[in-house]
């Protein structure tokens, strides 16, 4: 995003680590777009999901435009500081990637029957095609560890689907020509309806939905042009 940015290109160990804080870094507004808040807790019948594809500006608005998607939140996971800044995610010394988390109505909830909802595989599909998943530490002109792919799967389910989307869309990216898929998949054993304290830290609030109060503002995303060949509605 900015010519400033680190380009630390391997994480750095946990002892190594910058230290954090034990308080948030403040109450986020509701979501400027939906109108929901962007934090937990969310109606019964959402479900959470979170996801790193490079700077997490156009990640997040590629996520709140999905029908069925209840509210978005920009953030840092996979990391080891706890609350961390904006400016100590980029210095490369957090190990945290910019993410964004995605709360949706799942369809296989008959609690969100009736409204308009979505699956955590279409989110995969969205994932796998907005950003391109084969260049390690970083996304275009974006270089650091704080812009990896990366999959945080919430629990067994998730964590399936999340290895048989990598396998198909690695299958169609050879295809296609293009190299392996670097994406870092972690795998949390809880339920996607819940959120364990210390896997995601909400960003600053300047940073939420940046591109609908910045409508001209960066977006460095740049899918392979490769289908993903699962979550088709």
């Amino acid at each position: 995003m900015f010519p400033t940015r680190s380009r630390k290109s391997a994480l750095i160990e946990p002892e190594r680590a910058l230290p954090g804080r034990s308080e948030a870094l403040g109450a986020p507004a509701p979501h400027a777009v939906l109108g929901t808040s962007i934090l937990p807790p969310f109606p019964p019948g959402v479900e959470l999901a979170i996801f790193g594809m490079g700077c997490f500006w156009g990640a997040e608005r590629l996520f709140w435009q999905t029908p069925g998607v209840h509210a978005t939140a920009v953030g840092y996971a996979g990391g080891h500081t706890p609350n961390p800044t904006y400016e100590e995610v980029c210095s490369g010394a957090t190990a945290h990637a910019e993410v964004v988390l995605v709360a949706f109505r799942s369809r296989s909830n008959v609690a969100t029957s009736g409204a308009p909802a979505t699956s955590y595989q279409e989110l995969l599909r969205i994932f796998w095609q907005g950003h391109d998943p084969t260049q390690g530490m970083r996304q275009g002109n974006d270089v650091g560890s704080q812009y990896r792919s990366l999959i945080v799967a919430l629990g067994d389910q998730q964590l399936e689907q999340a290895r048989s989307s990598l396998a198909a869309y690695q299958q169609a990216l050879h295809r296609a020509g293009h190299g392996t898929i670097t994406t870092e998949v972690r795998a949390l054993r809880c339920s996607p309806d819940a959120l364990p304290a210390g896997v995601f830290f909400a960003a600053e609030g300047y940073h939420q939905q940046y591109l609908a109060k910045n409508p001209l503002g960066y977006c460095g995303l740049g899918g392979t042009g490769v289908t993903c060949p699962i979550g088709a509605a």
